[in-house]
């Protein structure tokens, strides 16, 4: 059973402002509540519609749980067909300062202005599959909470670190390699990544801002063959991954 006030607190958080301001966000589904249970993200609260939740490791974590009927679900789910759980997780606080400095060894990504869900998503899916385990997004980057960007990251956002920060104070007076995707750098089959450093992907309208590019020392670009008139950001991701991590 749900009372009205959890049913409210729950559809409040499909909102970025509530979710901001009360440090919570919503994960639907056992595979990837699953992950979230096994990883350093605190799971607050779990609503169920089946009795499989309760063989997760959760009684050891102090999850409140509440075991509710399926109309109840679609009340607060943010899904068109609900997946019999939805869990409640505490925002982590993972906060970064100028100037951006990283542990030998470590490539990072960082995003600025993407804006589509499904993109990001498809971003944090990428990057742990190729082994990133952190993406730095600008401040007006989507929310990685979002309900649309964690279920598009199939439960890798539970294995990644997000971090947002003002992208230009960052990178300012950093001395890391700082790798800029364009349509017109240098071509990265004749690139050669360091083992450390940062590749910045940009709007997917407008690319990279006036106000990062400046900061940027290598222009690079994925050479086009065929007519298109540009690749969608996520694919970009998804090519430099393979080049970074052939190069480390």
């Amino acid at each position: 059973m749900i009372s009205k006030s959890q049913i409210n607190f729950v559809k409040s958080l499909h909102q970025k402002k509530v979710r901001k301001d009360l440090g919570f966000f919503i994960v639907e589904g056992i595979k990837s509540v699953t992950e979230f249970l096994q990883s350093d993200y605190v799971v607050d609260t779990i609503f169920y519609t089946t009795k499989e939740v309760l063989k997760l490791d959760i009684l050891s974590q102090n999850v409140k749980l509440f075991e509710i009927k399926d109309e109840e679900l679609i009340k607060i789910s943010t899904l068109t067909k609900p997946q019999q759980v939805l869990a409640i997780i505490r925002i982590p606080t993972r906060p970064i300062t100028p100037p951006l400095e990283l542990p030998n060894d470590t490539f990072t990504l960082m995003l600025d202005n993407i804006q589509d869900p499904g993109n990001l998503g498809t971003i944090i899916r990428t990057a742990d599959w190729f082994g990133f385990n952190q993406l730095i997004c600008s401040i007006d980057t989507v929310d990685a909470y979002n309900p649309k960007v964690v279920q598009a990251s199939m439960g890798s956002l539970s294995r990644m670190h997000i971090l947002y920060a003002d992208l230009p104070t960052l990178l300012q007076h950093s001395e890391l390699p700082i790798y800029g995707a364009f349509l017109d750098g240098k071509s990265i089959h004749e690139t050669v990544f360091p083992t450390t450093g940062v590749l910045v992907l940009g709007n997917e309208g407008n690319g990279i801002s006036k106000e990062v590019h400046q900061y940027i020392r290598y222009a690079v670009t994925i050479p086009r063959y065929g007519q298109a008139e540009s690749l969608n950001v996520a694919i970009s991701a998804a090519i430099f991954c393979v080049k970074i991590k052939k190069g480390i």
